[in-house]
């Protein structure tokens, strides 16, 4: 084995020296979540610097889970982001595979258009009266398909047929009969589960972390997910939990901070078990979709 030089091993050093504050930085605010968030309110309110646990406690995790509507914003959320998801598949997929095909008629029209919606749009005024008048104000239909159809992800899908399948292959399915739609459930799904896995992640996350088209166009509490939830949990529940006697005003105000850290951490760690299950496709599917189609 070739012996580095000086130079390369300072180099290297610096690298890593760099990559592992850049761990740090990242990893601690998430540590520190989860570590304040059991952590006695006296630490936390302090605003101590906190490695470890201290004075570990579960009040801010009870005071939560004791909340109904937490666990009917997690069934809401979990409902969006599966439909959801499946949906933007059911979509985006057909479509970047049809973009892909030279074949397809005006597909340079089609695209440009795609595109064009990318800059520019109508705006939110526009969009509520839209949805006001095909009725999906104030029902699960709008937060399903708000995010179910992405630009970017057609294209991400359209790059990774048109590099991953060649055009040979598409030739010989040809001769032997097959349709195009035969070739694309039989040939170019089967061989493109890294692209799938990426996307199905993209739109997952983008679901589960969605807040904003529930606070414009939802009004019916049952209906709302469990981020917009957890913001009134902060805002309003605790709130309105102090105007009861002085010893619980003043318990509730104490643990009013780890119960923002409790709720955190209840809502990003079931979208954080996804990574481990698509971690071996995501840097693959990542870098497929980035070459130039």
């Amino acid at each position: 084995m070739k012996r580095m030089s000086a130079g390369d091993r300072a180099v290297n050093f610096v690298f890593y020296l760099f990559l592992i504050i850049l761990c740090i930085l990242c990893a601690y605010p998430v540590w520190y979540t989860l570590v304040a968030s059991i952590s006695g309110p006296t630490y936390v309110n302090s605003g101590a610097f906190i490695l470890i646990p201290r004075d570990i406690q579960f009040a801010a995790y009870k005071y939560a889970f004791n909340q109904p509507q937490l666990w009917r914003g997690y069934g809401n959320t979990i409902m969006y982001t599966v439909c959801g998801t499946m949906l933007a598949l059911f979509i985006c997929l057909p479509a970047g595979y049809s973009l892909s095909r030279k074949d397809l008629p005006f597909r340079g029209l089609i695209m440009a258009l795609f595109v064009f919606t990318m800059y520019f749009s109508g705006g939110l005024i526009p969009m509520y009266i839209v949805c006001k008048t095909l009725g999906l104000l104030n029902t699960r239909w709008i937060l399903i398909l708000f995010g179910s159809f992405s630009v970017y992800n057609i294209i991400l899908i359209r790059t990774n047929f048109q590099s991953g399948l060649p055009e040979e292959m598409r030739e010989a399915a040809a001769i032997d009969g097959c349709s195009n739609s035969r070739f694309f459930f039989q040939f170019a799904l089967p061989l493109s589960k890294a692209i799938i896995a990426v996307i199905s992640l993209y739109v997952a996350v983008g679901y589960w972390n969605n807040y904003y088209n529930a606070l414009v166009y939802v009004t019916d509490r049952d209906k709302q997910p469990l981020q917009l939830y957890l913001k009134q949990l902060l805002t309003v529940s605790i709130g309105n939990e102090a105007n009861g006697e002085a010893d619980e005003t003043a318990l509730i105000n104490q643990l009013s901070q780890i119960v923002r850290y409790a709720v955190i951490v209840l809502s990003t760690i079931p979208i954080m078990c996804m990574y481990p299950f698509l971690q071996k496709y995501f840097v693959q599917g990542v870098m497929i979709g980035s070459l130039k189609g």
